[in-house]
């Protein structure tokens, strides 16, 4: 079988993807030969996990792939490649550390957060949503992302904009901006690091997660971190840019992530 590319993210992803979201959604870009499959479910509740297993496993019958993943996308993609090892051959974070390591004291303050604000929102009525014009919906998610490009902007719309009748409407699902219940401390981040027995590049992006953190202790935990990477030679590369540049600037973040999968799976694939 040809070499498999399964892409999950949380907010973007590449401009090649033919389907994606503006909001917190699973899209797999699958390529086997010459076809690609792209399929979406939106992550709803928490049985995201399980619905995200269990179509790789039972419904696509999958056994081995690869996973790329952007910011959010990329910690759930890492925590599935410590989970699952044994079906990731290649794990490639955009921007992203591959966990959110909370100090101790504060995970239970944290998680009772997020569900607070879930169970908050599951009480509200269903309102209406805000129609705008297109102009006015580009304007509103450059308001809301000011390191996206124009362009990028309309690529997102694409995908991220219902028609109904006076204008659009965001596709997205609010339940994106409450707080991530999954939590753990650093040293349950790199004993699940040290789980994971695919290749990891890690490309970070100067001004976006890369940037040096003021906090020392936060930055001493992207230190250990991305050190535990290394320790295990695995790759990571920082590039010139914001936290969006897998989309803003493809051409600098596509070559690196096509050499390492040549690399890693596709060389590999064709000797075999």
């Amino acid at each position: 079988m040809a070499g498999l590319t399964t892409v999950v993210h949380s907010t973007l992803s590449f401009p090649c993807c033919l389907k994606s979201a503006d909001t917190w959604r699973w899209t797999w870009q699958v390529t086997v030969g010459r076809h690609i499959v792209h399929l979406e479910s939106s992550t709803r509740s928490l049985h995201m996990w399980r619905m995200y297993a269990e179509s790789l496993m039972v419904c696509l019958q999958w056994t081995k792939f690869s996973i790329i993943g952007h910011s959010m996308g990329g910690n759930v993609a890492t925590l599935f490649s410590a989970l699952f090892p044994e079906m990731v051959d290649t794990l490639i974070l955009l921007d992203a550390y591959g966990f959110m390591p909370t100090d101790l004291k504060e995970i239970s303050k944290v998680m009772r957060q997020g569900m607070d604000e879930m169970i908050q929102f599951e009480k509200k009525t269903e309102e209406n949503k805000r129609v705008y014009t297109y102009e006015r919906a580009v304007e509103r998610l450059l308001a809301a992302n000011p390191t996206l490009s124009e362009q990028s902007a309309h690529i997102l719309l694409e995908r991220g904009l219902v028609q109904v009748e006076g204008g659009f409407v965001f596709s997205r699902d609010l339940r994106v901006n409450f707080k991530n219940i999954v939590r753990m401390t650093v040293e349950q981040s790199l004993e699940m690091q040290s789980m994971i027995q695919a290749s990891v590049l890690v490309v970070l992006a100067d001004k976006g997660f890369g940037a040096p953190s003021s906090e020392s202790n936060r930055q001493k935990i992207i230190s250990a971190l991305l050190q535990g990477y290394r320790d295990r030679n695995h790759t990571v590369l920082t590039v010139t840019g914001d936290h969006h540049i897998h989309l803003n600037d493809p051409e600098v973040v596509a070559p690196l992530v096509s050499d390492f999968l040549w690399t890693t799976v596709l060389s590999q694939q064709l000797q075999a």
